[in-house]
């Protein structure tokens, strides 16, 4: 088998306080192989966005790796120098947030942003990063890339936006993309055009691609697998259809159920998950979804569940090896 693109290994992340650190994820592990797209998906608090901020070292202090590891193409990274870093940030890795103003400068023509990207990964004239920006702008799909070139960030719409920051997180065709809520801000039409084109671009480019969701159907499209996170944990992953069509772990099942049915389904109820993410100083003992599960039972109060394999799957819960008959 092939090195992955991306490895992470028992991933820790922590905030130092006053009274003890808080840690936010909690042994994450996954890879990502080249022209994959991995979805991590849950709710808010779940730790999705701070995987992917530890992935590409844009943590916020005093948030901090406090254990683990992450690998680019074999290469350990979270241990590099912040210098370092930031030259495999933009150039090896690329970013693309929710909210494209984020990451667009209101100031300076679209142009000029993704020009002074490529010359900054790339030395290559002036005008030469000029055709490859025009180039990137139409791969993207917007229209008349040639005059829209020097319009301003303003000037554009939000799908539009997001386009061009497609388009600027891949001008130094990076080998991992993390894209973090990229259609939340987006009304649905705009959405799927979003999802096809990224689907698309990475295809073509065997881009790896780290897709951070709240949203399960965004998944459904885009992801070839899926991890779904729950309290700094990955409570499941595994092949996308057969994370849809048998969820193992009952996070999964419940977030499955609250998925209204297409029309002219049968009609059925949707499920409801009582009770909230835990806060990160009030995470409960042994399996941390155990006071929301309908089917916990002791050894999830008292003893915290690894992965367990079933089929082509992994997920963190007792009722697999319940099933199985292993003792507790």
């Amino acid at each position: 088998m092939s090195q992955p693109v991306l490895s992470v290994r028992d991933l820790v992340v922590g905030f130092p306080t006053r009274r003890g650190v808080l840690t936010a994820v909690d042994g994450v592990s996954f890879d990502i192989a080249a022209g994959e797209v991995l979805g991590v998906v849950g709710e808010s608090g779940a730790g999705k966005s701070l995987t992917g901020a530890a992935v590409i070292g844009l943590l916020e202090p005093p948030g901090q790796i406090l254990g683990g590891s992450v690998h680019l193409e074999g290469k350990r990274i979270d241990t590099l120098e912040p210098e370092a870093m930031r030259r495999i940030r933009g150039r090896r890795i690329g970013m693309v947030f929710q909210d494209p103003l984020t990451s667009l400068n209101p100031l300076y023509r679209i142009g000029e942003q993704i020009v002074e990207t490529i010359r900054t990964h790339a030395k290559v004239s002036s005008a030469t990063a000029s055709e490859r920006a025009i180039d990137l702008l139409e791969e993207v799909g917007i229209k008349g890339a040639r005059s829209r070139i020097h319009a301003y960030p303003h000037e554009f719409s939000g799908g539009m936006r997001q386009r061009v920051v497609l388009a600027l997180a891949l001008c130094a065709e990076p080998q991992l993309l993390i894209a973090d809520e990229p259609t939340t801000a987006l009304d649905v039409s705009i959405q799927a055009q979003i999802i096809a084109l990224l689907k698309r671009l990475c295809r073509q480019r065997r881009t790896a691609v780290m897709l951070i969701t709240h949203d399960m159907g965004v998944i459904a499209e885009t992801a070839d697998r899926v991890a779904v996170m729950y309290a700094g944990r990955i409570a499941e992953i595994g092949p996308i259809g057969d994370v849809l069509r048998q969820p193992r772990h009952p996070y999964t099942q419940g977030l499955m159920g609250a998925i209204p049915a297409v029309a002219g389904a049968t009609a059925t109820r949707l499920t409801q998950i009582p009770g909230s993410m835990p806060r990160l100083n009030a995470i409960p003992a042994g399996c941390a979804f155990n006071p929301r599960c309908p089917r916990a039972f002791d050894r999830c109060r008292r003893l915290r569940p690894e992965p367990i394999t079933a089929g082509r799957t992994e997920a963190a819960c007792w009722l697999l090896a319940h099933d199985a008959g292993v003792a507790s």
